[in-house]
């Protein structure tokens, strides 16, 4: 796909792949912006239940508004191609990162406390975030 257009984004970089799909760095021609395009797979694009899911991941994407989450920009369709047009967030994953070196007690928990807000931002995912509870009252 490397050198191929998708509606108005110039596919320039494969990033990674999943089993929902493959990820590329692409350039919106329209605003000159660099983005993160995740192209459902051509295998699944007649799946029902595939289909729903990547639509479904779409929605969630969209509820959330949260520094430590990528945003969505949209959910598109080109020549039969389903595709998420998502930021682009540049630098090591936590996997290249890993692999370089050990990271420091200190920075690991940061990055810790960076998921868990992210998580704790999502409806879906709150379940991972610590939940307040009031102090049971002592009877009299």
């Amino acid at each position: 796909m490397i050198g191929t257009s998708l509606s108005h984004y110039r596919i320039t970089e494969k990033l990674g792949q999943g089993g929902m799909g493959e990820v590329y760095r692409a350039e919106g021609t329209n605003l000159s912006r660099q983005v993160a395009i995740k192209v459902l797979p051509e295998e699944f694009a007649h799946d029902a239940e595939r289909l729903a899911r990547f639509e479904r991941e779409a929605k969630v994407l969209a509820s959330l508004n949260h520094p430590n989450i990528a945003a969505i920009h949209g959910l598109e369709e080109h020549e039969g191609k389903r595709f998420l047009v998502l930021e682009l967030v540049e630098g090591q994953t936590l996997a290249e990162r890993l692999k370089n070196s050990r990271i420091p007690l200190d920075e690991t928990l940061d990055i810790c406390r960076q998921i868990a807000e992210g998580f704790g931002a999502s409806p879906c995912l709150r379940f991972f975030a610590p939940k307040t509870r009031e102090k049971p009252q002592k009877p009299a």
